[in-house]
């Protein structure tokens, strides 16, 4: 596996780089859009029903939109991290630390790998929250649907917000490392 990822990250290093950057963008930036833009929109629609309905319905299609980012981001940072020698350059093969600075930027590999599986499995539970509220709408308890998706504008998103910019952070002074 290792080989395969070095023979592609030689051919495609600009093109993995750019794909990962780019899910970053849309998935943090997906989050941004839909919390400070779209959610003040929603919140001039009159009825609460049809309100908690064009939410829910606009989250299915922000969830839709970024999954295939989320799984880009991950595959192409795996394929970084090995292919690009942090561990190589930080540790010998008794796992003995040889150089301090490299193995300094080959712990925030690992720290971003962390940001964005928390990330993953946050936006998991958000997308089984809105399938609940979904079919509590459906049912006629907008009540309990208002409850779901709340958690998902009040906390959910604004957390992943928050760990993506310092993810793309942490990258940029990976980069600059």
């Amino acid at each position: 596996m290792k080989d395969l990822i070095y023979t592609l990250f030689g051919n495609y290093s600009t093109q993995i780089v750019f794909l990962h950057i780019l899910s970053a963008v849309v998935w943090v930036g997906g989050m941004v859009a839909m919390r400070f833009a779209a959610h003040n929109s929603f919140m001039e629609i009159e009825s609460p029903l049809h309100r908690l309905e064009r939410i829910s319905h606009a989250l299915k299609r922000l969830f839709y939109i970024v999954t295939p980012f989320v799984i880009t981001l991950i595959v192409t940072a795996v394929m970084m991290a090995v292919a690009l020698g942090f561990r190589a350059a930080a540790v010998d093969d008794n796992h003995n630390v040889i150089n301090e600075a490299a193995m300094v930027l080959y712990n925030i590999i690992h720290i971003k790998e962390v940001i964005w599986m928390i990330m993953a499995a946050n936006l998991g539970v958000m997308m089984l929250l809105r399938s609940k509220a979904d079919k509590l709408l459906v049912k006629g308890d907008a009540t309990a649907a208002k409850k779901k998706l709340s958690l998902i504008g009040k906390y959910l998103v604004p957390i992943n917000i928050g760990l993506g910019v310092i993810a793309i952070y942490l990258g940029v002074i990976l980069r600059n490392g």
